[in-house]
């Protein structure tokens, strides 16, 4: 699986990739449907101190591809939240191709 990061008003950071790439190949061993993942960390303005760290990753998978999005106070809750709401998605799609 191919992995690429972007980052929007804020610093690359190796410690996050390692974190996010972990998550992601876990979830590769679980689906091994997964093509490639695009992730971009953003920071927003917010006047809401639980809010304004934003991890948003996109997977390229058959058919459809799957997105999730989260905003906390920071970036490792973003991933740990993320990755959560990915294996979701991932867990509905391999059960509704199961059904059929």
């Amino acid at each position: 699986m191919t992995i690429n990061f972007e980052y929007h008003e804020v610093t690359a950071s190796p410690r996050l990739e390692a974190l996010l790439t972990e998550r992601l190949n876990k979830l590769e061993s679980k689906y091994d449907s997964i093509v490639s993942a695009d992730v971009y960390f953003k920071k927003e303005n917010s006047s809401n101190p639980e809010k304004g760290k934003i991890c948003s990753v996109r997977l390229s998978v058959p058919g459809s591809n799957i997105f999730a999005e989260t905003s906390t106070a920071s970036f490792e809750a973003s991933v740990a939240k993320v990755s959560t709401e990915l294996r979701t998605q991932l867990q509905k799609r391999k059960d509704k191709l199961q059904a059929h």
